[in-house]
């Protein structure tokens, strides 16, 4: 029974990545908000699903808008630094991504939030989303937005969706199965995976002759079978590593004979019932992951304790979803639209609406088309390049008509649920670009209250300036991959190819000076003064293939690291440094990936 009914603006129901960025920005834009959670976190993939190592847009110059941001904070909050794995750049405590959010939404006095509740019932009037309800109470908004892990308003809604896989027929995808077949059938999506965090708890033992950790015990279904071999082509040691967090944690998040489940995926989407079977089964193949590991490598290594805020302290608070229903909207976001184009390192900025000479684009992505179905290689279209020595993707972006339904108003979507192909989300749906989409979509959502009109009709030229002139978190809607957020030219640059997408460059460098810009740069003395200096011997092994012998300080003399940098002058500098000659380096080193994140150079 409705025992209360609000109203708002913007409402957002589901407190993950998407949303919660879509919450915070259109609060900042000044709409009377109310965002809405399961779960008590905000973060979703981020925090609550204890994906703290996240993956893309972890180039510099694509550290821009929300995500920019909640990177800045955790430097600042994270003891000990991000440079704890090797998989990706930024590995945290998942507590401290929820209390950023946390605090970024308490500051905001137009913003509501409520944790704890699902949606039951979309309220419709002809063509049009008006509200939303949920156990005793309703909220009715101007727009809503679908911000939730598997879009569950697009069904409450009956606003159509798709689920599952696209033949080649459908839109020309290069990877797409001619015909389905036992894989498409078996794994309709992608698979998820329930982290679990498992911890070091040392080599010491007790008294009693005991390993310091608790024995974890197997879960209904254990077959060991199932993981052998996991880490044989890594080692053990480079298997826990590669989701090291800070204080002896591990992420487990392991998808060769690892905690990936598909099994009856489908069953997110029949009914509560079944979901909540395939959640229960999800969390014991990752607790049997989790007592293989400690079979096989010790009671040194147990369950993480006081992780998460609930009594499976390690075990995260819902799986972590690479795919949900998906809009069918204005546009769609296909395979093509995220691979390079010829002879080029960047996807086209255009989209279906090519003909109309227009860019569409409200958010940058550049991670590879990655999909995950347990025991199965499923090969993709490569969109790989060498950059600052290391493998990166080529970037691309996102158009706002994918997240506009085609046929119904007062409404956007925000999480993974955009228009966008089976194929295309294995790289549309990864944690950065998930919320430059969130921060888009609330963006979106503030301007149509304040012109009183329904997504289909707001210019995206106006949502695209307001976004690139925010005054907390301006986001970059065109890659250039030498374009920091803090080049003085910035807004300029992203102006100039907004307003002439055929001059976008197909090297993705934009005709900018950098290397002058630098030495004057807060956010370059920022990341220097956090760095350690290293003198030592240059070697070029390949075109993007660079590595260092230390000569001091004398505790590092005659180790060799790989040099890697997300700066682009210092990319630029890397490329054009002689080989075999004395180097001094300013960076951070990371044991366990053996580089050093170079952030300033000097001749020898």
């Amino acid at each position: 029974m409705v025992n209360q009914t609000y109203t708002a603006d913007v409402l957002v129901v589901g407190g993950g990545t998407g949303g919660t960025a879509a919450a915070i920005q259109a609060a900042r834009r000044g709409a009377k908000t109310i965002l809405v959670s399961e779960f008590p976190w905000l973060g979703g993939m981020l925090t609550s699903a204890g994906v703290s190592v996240p993956d893309g847009n972890e180039l510099e110059a694509f550290q821009t808008g929300l995500w920019g941001a909640f990177l800045q904070e955790l430097r600042e909050r994270q003891p000990g630094g991000l440079d704890n794995s090797w998989v990706s750049f930024f590995s945290y405590a998942p507590r401290i991504g929820a209390e950023i959010f946390a605090d970024w939404v308490q500051e905001l006095p137009n913003l509501h939030w409520i944790s704890g509740q699902v949606p039951m019932e979309v309220y419709r009037q002809g063509d049009s989303i008006t509200g939303v309800r949920f156990t005793d109470f309703a909220v009715t908004a101007q727009i809503t937005l679908d911000g939730t892990e598997l879009g569950d308003l697009l069904a409450l809604g009956e606003i159509p969706y798709r689920w599952g896989w696209e033949l080649q027929s459908e839109w020309g995808e290069p990877s797409a199965p001619v015909t389905f077949n036992s894989l498409t059938q078996r794994y309709p999506v992608q698979a998820p995976t329930y982290v679990v965090i498992m911890q070091d708890f040392g080599e010491a033992m007790s008294t009693t002759g005991v390993a310091a950790a608790p024995e974890i015990p197997a879960a209904p279904n254990y077959d060991p079978s199932q993981f052998t071999g996991a880490w044989d082509d890594y080692g053990a040691e480079t298997f826990l590593n590669y989701g090291r967090l800070p204080g002896g944690l591990f992420m487990i998040n392991w998808p060769i004979c690892g905690n990936d489940y598909g099994e009856g995926v489908g069953r997110l989407i029949e009914s509560d019932v079944t979901r909540g079977e395939f959640i229960q089964e999800s969390h014991w193949h990752s607790q049997n992951f989790a007592h293989f590991i400690q079979n096989q490598l010790g009671r040194r290594y147990g369950l993480a304790e006081k992780v998460f805020p609930h009594t499976s302290t390690a075990f995260a608070l819902h799986p972590y979803y690479r795919e949900s229903r998906r809009l069918v909207g204005l546009t769609t976001v296909r395979e093509q639209d995220i691979l390079p184009i010829a002879g080029g390192r960047v996807a086209s900025i255009f989209n279906d609406a090519f003909a109309l000479g227009v860019c569409e684009a409200i958010a940058v992505g550049n991670y590879a088309n990655d999909h995950h179905y347990p025991g199965v290689q499923f090969s993709l279209q490569p969109k790989s390049i060498r950059w600052g020595g290391r493998w990166t993707g080529t970037p691309f972006t996102i158009p706002y008509s994918c997240l506009i339904p085609a046929t119904t108003d007062g409404f956007l979507v925000c999480e993974k649920n955009i228009s966008v192909s089976h194929i295309a989300n294995g790289a549309t749906r990864l944690q950065p670009v998930v919320m430059g989409i969130g921060q888009a979509a609330g963006m979106a959502a503030a301007i149509c209250v304040e012109l009183n009109c329904q997504p289909r009709d707001l210019p995206v030229k106006t949502l695209q300036t307001a976004l690139l002139e925010d005054n907390r978190s301006k986001a970059a809607i065109i890659p250039l991959f030498n374009l920091p957020p803090n080049h003085s030219d910035w807004l300029h640059w992203q102006l100039y190819y907004l307003n002439n997408p055929q001059a976008y460059p197909a090297s993705g460098d934009c005709d900018c000076s950098s290397g002058n810009e630098y030495p004057d740069s807060t956010f370059g003395k920022a990341l220097i003064r956090e760095s350690n200096c290293f003198k030592g011997i240059f070697y070029r092994l390949d075109q993007q293939e660079y590595r260092f012998t230390v000569t001091a300080p004398a505790a590092y003399q005659g180790q060799n690291w790989q040099l890697v940098t997300l700066r682009s002058h210092i990319d630029e500098q890397l490329r054009a440094y002689p080989h075999e000659q004395l180097v001094t380096l300013w960076g951070r080193q990371n044991h366990f990936g053996n580089w050093l994140l170079v952030e300033h150079l000097n001749g020898g």
